[in-house]
């Protein structure tokens, strides 16, 4: 079905397709009749602008590209949805790419979304990202960029994120308050900031109470369920029943409590365990799992709401800024 051009509208009217653009631009210019007459007919014949064909005059569009590790994850799905509001209400769209934790993929999603000409991009790094060249390729272009929760440390963009030295900080602390002296730590990739920042919150708190640093109680993963059920086996075959586990997230969380669980070991009685992000899950398992909660659709909307300001004020060359948000811990039946 062939679609309505202002072309048409310039025809049926007798007047100039410039003079049609105006019109229903509302440039002052433009007689309120004629406003009046054009926008009439383009109700009647159905009209809706070509977004691509504005884009290619404008040199932008109204959307905005999304990058995220998964979309099945609790955490990420909350986050977009932050953002999807605030674009939604300032008169943006968006289209979410996800890298399925894979860094190939996360950079061509990036070059994919560069050539849509999108008008800014909010993005949270995969776990495997090698290096950051695709994410100064958007700057170079002139695109605005606003990371949330995994952030590129050498990246000059503005970054949503919680204190996660603190809030790992917080929660061995609390374990250890509990009663807990020998805590395992199921970390994830080396190479990711946000794991290296619990490690390192879960180090301080143990180096704080002069708890002893053990590292075949460090165990180095993915962040998926299976790398937790992996972290918990690993140390079950080894004789190494830790009094408790502190997940880098929720879904290592959930493969620990489930190798646990098979062991036939009692949770929290034998092994205490305590994830990170709040993830739905962790409140409909028995027990209940102790978690930290980050504020997954807050971030969301104040990354989206740094992006469209950068977008709306042109800001090429505006200060970034770092937002923390705070997280809290949520104490459940797991300790």
């Amino acid at each position: 079905m062939r679609h309505t051009t202002i072309t048409d509208i310039a025809k049926k009217l007798g007047i100039s397709v410039s003079t049609v653009s105006r019109a229903l631009s509302d440039h002052p210019d433009i007689k309120a009749d004629t406003k009046k007459r054009v926008k009439k007919l383009a109700k009647e014949f159905n009209y809706k602008p070509n977004p691509i064909a504005q884009s290619l005059k404008n040199n932008r569009t109204t959307i905005i590209g999304v990058i995220v590790p998964e979309i099945k994850h609790d955490f990420f799905s909350s986050a977009i949805s932050g953002i999807e509001e605030v674009a939604y209400h300032s008169g943006y769209t968006i289209i979410v790419c996800q890298s399925n934790e894979n860094f190939e993929r996360e950079v061509v999603n990036t070059n994919a979304l560069i050539q849509q000409r999108v008008a800014g991009i909010v993005a949270s790094i995969s776990q495997n990202t090698k290096n950051e060249d695709h994410f100064q390729g958007v700057i170079n272009h002139g695109i605005p960029l606003v990371f949330f929760d995994r952030v590129c440390k050498n990246i000059s963009a503005s970054k949503v994120i919680i204190d996660d030295t603190k809030s790992s900080f917080d929660a061995v602390s609390y374990l250890i308050d509990k009663g807990y002296k020998k805590i395992a730590h199921f970390a994830g990739p080396k190479v990711l900031e946000i794991c290296k920042r619990r490690l390192s919150g879960y180090t301080e708190a143990l180096n704080k109470t002069r708890i002893p640093i053990v590292k075949e109680l460090i165990c180095y993963g993915g962040l998926h369920e299976i790398d937790g059920y992996n972290s918990m086996d690993y140390l079950l075959k080894k004789n190494i029943v830790p009094d408790a586990i502190f997940a880098v997230n929720d879904p290592v969380a959930i493969g620990a409590f489930q190798r646990i669980k098979e062991a036939g070991l009692k949770i929290p009685a034998d092994i205490g365990i305590v994830g990170f992000s709040n993830n739905k899950i962790t409140s409909l398992v028995d027990p209940t799992i102790t978690t930290v909660d980050q504020p997954s659709f807050e971030m969301g909307k104040k990354a989206a709401e740094i992006l469209i300001e950068l977008i709306e004020n042109e800001k090429k060359n505006a200060r970034t800024k770092t937002i923390v948000l705070d997280a809290k811990l949520i104490v459940r039946g797991s300790t």
